[in-house]
């Protein structure tokens, strides 16, 4: 029974199951977001919602490399990387043009529309918690999982300072911050996958999972 595949078999149907229902859930909170952000007026909530974008890529890319070989998995970790290099470079560039001509964020809306989104990526952080210390395009998904429960609650902080100070700027720099954060997950998961890179080439860490079924 140990070389029938069996077990790699249940672990990969588990994966799919997961980054299924993280795919679903970024995917509509992406929508919501996006659309509910820009009736908002909020760079904060754009660059959260385009961080749910950056994430459903993710995961579109995780399922994709779930039963392939190593070098597959690489691969789609460091698409997934680049992809979310790309969208923080756009969600700068938003918070410039907001910058140059000027918005006029609802705190409230931010607030209400944050805690929502909130809700949704901590139950893709629980979905997923299994899984964390698994192969790389696997840890991405959670890498990138955490950074949108940080990414929220600076929202949700953004949307108390506007409310407060009658200010768009808390919405400008917590939407740079979000960026940032997306920018810094996706050279965190490069890093990864060169390190894997590395541990191939020098027949060093091979974890059992990373045989193709």
């Amino acid at each position: 029974m140990s070389d029938c595949g069996c077990e790699f078999e249940a672990k990969n149907q588990a994966e799919r199951r997961v980054l299924i229902a993280l795919l679903a859930i970024n995917g509509v909170m992406f929508v919501v977001e996006f659309l509910l952000g820009w009736i908002g007026q909020s760079t904060g909530l754009i660059a959260d919602s385009l961080d749910m974008l950056a994430d459903a890529l993710v995961y579109a890319t995780s399922l994709y490399a779930v039963g392939r070989a190593a070098s597959i998995k690489r691969t789609a970790a460091r698409l997934s990387g680049w992809l979310q290099i790309a969208l923080a470079g756009m969600v700068l560039l938003d918070v410039a043009r907001r910058g140059v001509l000027g918005s006029e964020p609802l705190g409230d809306w931010m607030i209400a529309v944050a805690i929502v989104a909130l809700v949704a990526n901590v139950t893709c952080l629980w979905l997923i918690r299994k899984h964390r210390d698994g192969e790389v395009h696997m840890r991405a998904a959670w890498i990138f999982s955490a950074n949108d429960v940080i990414a929220n609650s600076g929202v949700i902080l953004a949307g108390i300072l506007v409310v407060a100070t009658g200010s768009r700027w808390p919405d400008l720099v917590i939407g740079s911050v979000v960026a940032l954060i997306v920018l810094r997950g996706g050279i965190r998961i490069l890093r990864e996958a060169q390190k894997e890179d590395e541990c191939r080439t020098d027949d060093e860490c091979s974890p059992a999972g990373d045989s193709p079924s």
